[in-house]
């Protein structure tokens, strides 16, 4: 029996057998698999050749589209660009016309139920969002690289891959089947989630949990290495792994078992990182020999923390992820920003960065937001809101990033390193408190939550509805900056400005070309330089007299000031000579030292506050 409200909102039975059977065919068609097929007989020439057919179609025309955004990026990236040699065929194998309705459809009209699309993808950058095709592998992400077709969303999707050598192997977090080169995914958000790796990848796995809840890491690395390299990469993101399940006290429940890096670690890799909902990219033309493994682990600290925050803690402005226009979303600050701090405190609890290290990030964090002339402008929310602009989006024309934007990762990092020292001081409480009571509202529930979702947890956390209130208003809606130097003191760090009375132009950037001193980005708002009317693409010749032609004369010039002095400055703008005067600041820059580093006592209060915070919580090493 089958039940609908009718207008007068009377529930009725309806048991009429043409209904019935609507029913059924419509279960039939949502059921019928979307078969896709890749090769790569062309890969010398970065060509892929991929079909695609859809069945029990009953629409007209078919709508085929590629992409133009990518889970994880939130601007457009325009992948049918790559898309050519596009022809349709009915079940018969007989030719269907195609027209363009826009440049990223494709509509098929005058089929009988079957249309399968052949198609050819050039595809040259290996990363996190586009595909790379060539003779050493095929390295696939999903929306830059297979059609897909409006109205068939929940339908299942099986994948064939014919591979170009013997050697390759698939890496991905699709559905296997008996088959090593066919596989599956349950509808189109997941398929479009699941990056792919055909090439001769080396595998490393371990196990998370016990019993009911184990389940399997996998590594898998297309490398020009040795295996030993492999071995201890795998040994340090074993020790990752085990330091972030330690924070939310459990490991995600992968939705088969298996949760896979998907490393490609060459040099005709670009480098970048993408986080999935059972997988992850990471891509770098980093060696994984010497300190290449270091260098590489940052990323995949950061990316597996995502299988909490983002797959699965989940804002609702990306639910679901839209591949048809940019995603917006007021919540990066978190999902991107929380992130990258737990990212980089994972690497300090297992022992891979010191106490200088740490500091040493640290220093970057405050001083890009203490300082950011973009702060005056826009709140984390706001930041978050620009990511289309600026999360590898590309322009031609030159933008004023510099006084507009903190990155919202560098922006969240910084408001998470402030509400966990404050919880640590006010509540003896952490952040790692409150990832897990966020995790168990909407991770686990998968839920999807708002800000003022993010705010009740707080709330609730510290039993103080005022406070986490204030700290919303004014550190995520608002501008302002927390007091990183009293927060930091207890663990025994020193936020202090770099070079104490040095005299500064501002944080402007000048190179030296020819001889010549040029202003080489926008001069910061409120900077000496930009209150004299100097910018981008103008000379400095001479400051208080003295000519300015590489460093050490600029140099030379400041040390001969002193903040709040005076002084003529000569330059040049659009080839006419300008004369001004430049009131110096003390340089701004800002950096965090240990106490150690400043020649301050460690005490055991200190001690215990940095083993509480930086210590490892899976039991590895201890702080000094």
């Amino acid at each position: 029996m089958h039940l609908y409200r009718n207008k007068a909102g009377v529930i009725a039975s309806c048991v009429a057998f043409g209904v019935a059977m609507q029913f059924l065919a419509a279960t039939a068609l949502a059921q019928a698999p979307i078969r896709y097929e890749i090769s790569f007989e062309n890969a010398a020439h970065r060509e892929a050749r991929i079909s695609v057919t859809f069945t029990h179609v009953d629409h007209w025309p078919l709508e085929a589209r590629m992409s133009r955004s990518s889970p994880g990026r939130y601007a457009i990236h325009e992948f049918g660009k790559n898309v050519y040699d596009v022809s349709a065929f009915d079940a018969k194998g007989a030719p269907l016309p195609i027209s363009r309705p826009d440049p990223y459809q494709w509509n098929v009209d005058g089929h009988d139920g079957t249309v399968r699309l052949e198609y050819t993808l050039f595809a040259d950058r290996a990363g996190g969002t586009y595909s790379q095709v060539n003779a050493e592998h095929a390295h696939l992400n999903a929306p830059a690289t297979f059609m897909w077709a409006r109205g068939l969303h929940e339908r299942p999707i099986e994948l064939t891959i014919r591979p170009l050598d013997a050697s390759w192997k698939v890496a991905t977090q699709l559905e296997p089947t008996a088959d090593p080169f066919v596989f599956r995914a349950p509808n189109f958000q997941y398929f479009m989630d699941s990056p792919t790796q055909v090439a001769p990848v080396v595998v490393r796995s371990f196990s998370i949990g016990q019993g009911a809840d184990a389940q399997t890491i996998r590594l898998a690395v297309h490398h020009e290495g040795t295996d030993a390299d492999v071995d201890a990469y795998a040994e340090m993101a074993k020790a990752v792994v085990a330091e972030q399940i330690a924070i939310y006290g459990e490991a995600p429940r992968f939705d088969y078992g298996v949760y896979t890096f998907i490393a490609e670690y060459t040099p005709y890799a670009s480098g970048d990182g993408m986080e999935h909902r059972n997988s992850t990219i990471l891509a770098s033309n980093t060696p994984l020999a010497g300190q290449g493994a270091s260098r590489n682990l940052g990323t995949l600290s950061h990316e597996f923390f995502h299988a909490w925050n983002v797959e699965r803690i989940r804002p609702r402005s990306l639910q679901p992820f839209d591949f048809e226009r940019a995603n917006m979303s007021g919540e990066l600050w978190f999902a991107e920003g929380f992130t990258q701090y737990y990212g980089d405190l994972t690497l300090a609890r297992a022992g891979f960065e010191d106490l200088d290290d740490f500091a040493y990030g640290l220093s970057y964090t405050i001083d890009a937001v203490v300082n950011g002339a973009g702060r005056e402008l826009h709140s984390p929310v706001e930041m978050s809101r620009r990511a289309p602009f600026t999360d590898a989006a590309t322009s031609i024309d030159p933008q004023n990033t510099r006084n507009i934007f903190i990155s919202y990762y560098t922006y969240g990092a910084a408001v998470a390193l402030g509400l966990d020292l404050t919880l640590r001081g006010r509540f003896n409480r952490s952040l790692d408190d409150y990832m897990r009571a966020v995790w168990a509202a909407h991770g686990k529930t998968e839920i999807p939550y708002t800000i003022d979702d993010l705010e009740r947890r707080l709330a609730e956390l510290t039993g103080d509805a005022a406070f986490a209130a204030e700290f919303f208003a004014r550190f995520v809606h608002g501008r302002d900056a927390v007091d990183y130097a009293a927060l930091l003191e207890p663990a025994g760090f020193v936020a202090r400005k770099s070079n104490p009375g040095g005299a500064s132009l501002g944080a402007t950037q000048i190179g030296f070309v020819r001889g010549r001193a040029v202003v080489s980005d926008y001069a910061q708002r409120g900077s000496p330089l930009y209150r004299a009317g100097i910018d981008r693409g103008d000379a400095i010749l001479s400051i208080g007299g003295r000519a300015i032609s590489n460093q050490a004369t600029l140099q030379s010039a400041l040390r001969d000031q002193a903040p709040g002095q005076s002084a003529a400055i000569e330059s040049e703008s659009f080839g006419r000579r300008k004369s001004a005067r430049v009131t110096f600041i003390e340089d701004p820059a800002l950096e965090v030292v240990t106490f150690e580093s400043a020649g301050r006592p460690v005490t055991d209060a200190i001690r215990a506050f940095r083993q509480r915070w930086v210590g490892s919580r899976a039991g590895r090493n201890p702080r000094p």
